[in-house]
């Protein structure tokens, strides 16, 4: 499978800090897959209902050629050749494109579904827009919780969109959150999602800007399984497997090695 590394959203954060909304398009012999979608078309054109408060922090662009649409179409797709789309997450700033592909199918994780759709706590129904899933698309849930995959216990092949795909449950950052893996041939490329947001959490070494740890812990469904989350995505980095890409949704240098190493 080919996978492209797209960025579908920059924000500019206060302090200077600019980040990306950093999707996968993976090419599969029976069509394209999307790894979250960024901010869509709708989101360009009515940022206040599709996005609402949480833009004067974010402060996204939103330049129409960012989305996933147009970059598809730019590729000499069509929009309806991306039969899948599969959601780390539900907030704003990952499935904004998701109503650009009415006919896709959406996947994510039962709890996820649970905690943004169907049974949503006070505090979860102040964090997701409704907004952005009322095309009513077909959703399906997935429980990984019988595979490994790499030391992750929680991990589900998703053999029904292509060999290859893996959805592994790392919740923290919302009740359902996920991580993707895709088997691009030469490599295996793990989208992380919010499950870190700068590649200093991993190395130790970086500087992780204050806007971004203060933004992480704010927001987070759960706070320890962030950090748990921290703890074992940090040791798969410091393996350096020479088959492995790990990134993570923000993050602009992550996203530019992706692309420069397709």
């Amino acid at each position: 499978m080919k996978v492209r590394h797209l960025n579908c959203g920059t924000m500019r954060l206060p302090t200077g800090v600019d980040v990306v909304c950093h999707v996968l398009l993976i090419e599969t012999d029976s069509g394209l897959v999307l790894v979250d979608s960024g901010f869509g078309l709708e989101d360009v054109a009515q940022p206040a209902r599709r996005i609402g408060a949480s833009r004067r922090l974010l402060r996204p662009v939103l330049d129409p050629d960012e989305t996933a649409a147009r970059q598809v179409e730019y590729l000499g797709f069509r929009r309806a050749d991306v039969r899948h789309i599969i959601t780390t997450h539900f907030d704003a700033d990952h499935i904004g494109g998701l109503s650009d592909f009415p006919h896709a199918t959406v996947h994510t994780t039962a709890a996820e579904y649970l905690g943004a759709v169907a049974n949503p706590t006070l505090r979860e129904r102040m964090r997701f827009r409704t907004s952005q899933w009322s095309h009513d698309p077909a959703i399906v849930q997935h429980e990984p919780d019988g595979e490994k995959w790499r030391g992750f216990a929680a991990a589900k092949e998703l053999t029904d969109i292509a060999p290859g795909i893996v959805l592994l449950a790392l919740p923290g950052h919302t009740r359902g959150h996920a991580a993707v893996a895709v088997d691009a041939g030469h490599r295996w490329v793990l989208h992380a999602g919010d499950a870190f947001y700068h590649p200093g959490t991993l190395d130790g070494r970086s500087h992780v800007p204050a806007v971004l740890s203060g933004m992480e812990t704010a927001i987070a469904w759960n706070v320890k399984q962030v950090r748990d989350n921290h703890a074992r995505l940090a040791e798969l980095y410091r393996r350096n497997d020479p088959d492995l890409l790990l990134v993570c949704a923000h993050d602009p240098a992550l996203l530019e090695h992706g692309r420069a190493t397709e």
